[in-house]
């Protein structure tokens, strides 16, 4: 049986690796989201580690960065088994980056999550 949890260890808040991630990390997008990821040294607690984030500059109003880093977040939960099954054993920090001027509807929220862990699952085969 599948856990769609999205644990505490699993969020990441790591300032220096938000830093890192900025400074060293590989992107690519699938609109409206983009994904930045960085390969992690050692030993972590969970095997990607995840934090969202919504453009103030876009979204003025908190609540609607809210809702949609909560959308979000919900696809993400409910999506990130295709990507745990077919990872290699190495650790990832990775950012969603809502890239849109106006909110989505979560349907194609998903479709965007899923087409971006499929590419990831993809390049991370290919070396």
């Amino acid at each position: 049986m599948r856990k769609y949890t999205f644990s505490k260890s699993e969020r990441l808040k790591s300032t220096k690796t938000i830093e890192q991630l900025f400074k060293k990390g590989n992107s690519f997008a699938k609109y409206p989201l983009r994904l930045v990821w960085l390969k992690q040294e050692g030993e972590l607690d969970a095997q990607v580690q995840v934090t969202f984030s919504v453009p103030k500059k876009k979204f003025k109003k908190a609540v609607d960065r809210n809702r949609i880093k909560r959308q979000m977040r919900e696809v993400w939960r409910l999506n990130k088994h295709q990507l745990y099954e077919q990872l290699p054993k190495q650790s990832f920090a990775f950012m969603f980056i809502y890239t849109a001027k106006e909110p989505f509807p979560y349907l194609e929220l998903e479709k965007s999550m899923k087409k971006i862990i499929h590419k990831f699952v993809k390049m991370s085969a290919n070396g």
